[in-house]
């Protein structure tokens, strides 16, 4: 699990920066070398051939060790700028989907203050009231999806697309990552505060992968939590199992996530969205539109057979 904590929590003295021309001409001359050399890889085995032969580095035992250090220090502040860039691509989509949220909430509420003149003109009669109470108990614990495909509770909120979930928890303005409780395994989640009792705790509706998963303070007053699906081809239904189920059947895939996708896994998801539509509008689906066309196909070939007791399927 990887933790995107606010590094800046206490002001660190000034240091004086130290660039010469000397240096850049070092750094110029260096990737000069780098583009002559055809890559990093011989750049860097050239650099420590020399390193050998010339200097004797590696006639210090530690020297392994240090060079391994550099390395590792290099990837991780790649992976940091990786995080920061997905981080940045969430909220800016995030952001989109609160707009998009905001404009289908005020359609509503305008459609249905233009509706309610005419439901007050029409009395439910008493077998309008039990048909609606037995949906109601029917639908139990499931939701209408807000408009990221999750839902809103009160203590926290979380949407989701098909490769991940996105958590939201407020917090007390303020709140530094030193006072977070943030612990994900593949098939349990616990987040809250220290000293406080856990805001979310519970096992996971599925399992996820938990090196590509990670949290973040988000302007000291939200802690947003990334969960990286073990199963990327699967809407959830909640997060933590036992809460209140989203409606998977009215999720709504984003089009620009499925440019997103190779053409196989893009067609697979596509396949499922136009069954999902087919199904809520009582239609066949694309296996049983394909079986009704090789059915009609055979009777074309043999009008000698009787089909009069064949069914389409």
């Amino acid at each position: 699990m990887a933790i995107i904590s606010d590094f800046q929590e206490d002001e660190a003295p000034p240091r004086q920066e130290q660039a010469t021309a000397g240096g850049a001409d070092v750094e110029e001359a260096l990737a000069a070398l780098l583009e002559r050399c055809g890559g990093a890889l011989p750049f860097l085995q050239a650099a420590i051939g020399v390193a050998h032969r010339r200097a004797g580095l590696f006639r210090d035992p530690s020297a392994v060790s240090k060079v391994t250090s550099m390395a590792a220090a290099a990837r991780a502040q790649v992976e940091a700028e990786e995080r920061a860039a997905r981080e940045a691509k969430r909220k800016a989509e995030e952001a989109e989907r609160k707009a998009a949220a905001e404009a289908e909430k005020a359609a509503k509420a305008a459609a249905a203050a233009s509706a309610a003149p005419a439901a007050e003109e029409k009395p439910e009669s008493s077998a309008e009231k039990d048909s609606m109470e037995v949906d109601k108990k029917e639908e139990g614990n499931v939701r209408q999806p807000n408009a990221g495909n999750g839902l809103d509770f009160e203590k926290y909120s979380w949407t989701q697309q098909l490769p991940e979930v996105n958590i939201t928890v407020p917090v007390p303005e303020g709140t530094k990552s030193r006072f977070v409780v943030c612990d994900i395994k593949k098939n349990h989640l616990k987040v809250g505060l220290k000293g406080q009792p856990p805001i979310i705790d519970g096992e996971l509706y599925k399992p996820v992968k938990v090196d590509d998963c990670f949290w973040s303070i988000e302007d000291g007053k939200s802690l947003n939590v990334l969960l990286t699906k073990h199963n990327q081809m699967e809407w959830w239904k909640s997060v933590i199992k036992g809460d209140p189920e989203v409606d998977t059947q009215k999720v709504e895939p984003e089009s620009s996530k499925l440019s997103d996708l190779d053409p196989e896994t893009r067609q697979t998801v596509e396949k499922m969205m136009f069954d999902q539509r087919q199904k809520q509008m009582g239609l066949p689906t694309s296996d049983e539109m394909q079986k009704q066309e090789i059915l009609k196909k055979f009777m074309a070939e043999h009008p000698e057979m009787d089909f009069s007791g064949a069914k389409m399927a």
